[in-house]
């Protein structure tokens, strides 16, 4: 979440008058987060969260993202639903931008997760994953092999300049993905982006799901190494192998892995390790001054990187080990 779009009261109370959710009461920016602007509402009625798409996020691409909300909720996932205003649509549009109105979800992301915590992201990521077989829509990854080199050639010509010989050590990930990248696993739809902001607590329980702006249809074991990488590793860098030991069992109680799933999670994490720091080098290269946004440390992911291309074995992730 974040705010690239300043919008005013009078904006919002036109918004409004499109939907019975009350009539404005106070809001505020959200800074966290990087693809779109995000306000916080409170109405006589409610709490909301709207959100207008920017940057990254097509407009075609709406009806995926925000079906797939209320079809995870009537397969019993917890997540945001849309607001459909009186004439049925979902989409509105204010400041020169797409938006849509959702539903506040009750809870608060962990800032310093326990093995306990990633065991139930990953029962919860299983259960998502399981939930959302039957969706009538699909939408391709736009952030993987093509993808990344598409973000990459934008990035290339500054690399060096965040770290000194950046730019070969990527040319060389790349190269190495695109010769190992599996294609013949289980697939279906996944979060992609399931990152601790993205998933609630109330309680020591997962209250819910959050922030689909990058679900897409992709390898379901895609998923879990995204997890891996947001989840199990602490701020020194160091990967926590009872942390990721939890999230693999998580998962497996509701959703068992393949072999072939397993083997490849070495590769799928460090390709999921480079596409979120060449977003992230992106973003620190060409977010503009004064923006309301987290910029985001793309050395962070580098490190993860280094750390995946020396795996062995997927045991090293904590799968089998008990």
């Amino acid at each position: 979440m974040a705010v690239y779009t300043d919008i005013s009261e009078i904006e919002l109370e036109a918004l409004l008058e499109a939907y019975d959710a009350g009539k404005l009461l106070s809001y505020k920016g959200i800074a966290e987060g990087s693809e779109n602007s995000n306000y916080m509402l409170h109405t006589s009625q409610a709490a909301y969260i709207l959100t207008l798409y920017e940057r990254r996020v097509d407009r075609a691409d709406l009806p995926f993202f925000l079906g797939l909300m209320e079809h995870l909720a009537r397969h019993g996932v917890s997540c945001p639903l849309p607001v459909r205003r009186r004439d049925g649509e979902v989409v509105s549009e204010i400041a020169g931008r797409p938006a849509a109105l959702i539903t506040f979800l009750e809870g608060m992301w962990i800032r310093r997760p326990t093995p306990q915590h990633c065991r139930q992201v990953g029962r919860a990521m299983a259960q998502m994953h399981l939930a959302a077989r039957g969706f009538a829509l699909s939408r391709q990854n736009a952030l993987t092999l093509d993808g990344w080199r598409e973000l990459w050639d934008k990035a290339r010509p500054r690399a060096d300049e965040v770290e000194k010989g950046l730019s070969a050590e990527v040319e060389a990930d790349l190269e190495v993905l695109a010769q190992s990248w599996p294609r013949d696993l289980p697939a279906g739809i996944i979060h992609a982006d399931l990152f601790p902001d993205n998933v609630f607590f109330l309680g020591g329980e997962v209250s819910g799901i959050i922030d689909f702006y990058f679900a897409c249809n992709d390898l379901l074991a895609y998923d879990i190494a995204t997890c891996l990488n947001a989840w199990c590793f602490e701020k020194d860098g160091s990967y926590n192998l009872t942390k990721g030991t939890a999230l693999l069992e998580g998962y497996q109680e509701v959703r068992p892995l393949e072999a072939g799933e397993v083997a490849a999670l070495p590769i799928l994490a460090r390709g999921s390790a480079l596409r979120f720091m060449l977003t992230r080098l992106y973003d620190w290269l060409t977010i503009p001054d004064g923006a309301l946004v987290n910029k985001r440390d793309p050395m962070e992911y580098v490190r993860r990187l280094r750390f995946h291309r020396q795996i062995g074995a997927p045991s090293e992730y904590g799968i089998g080990l008990r």
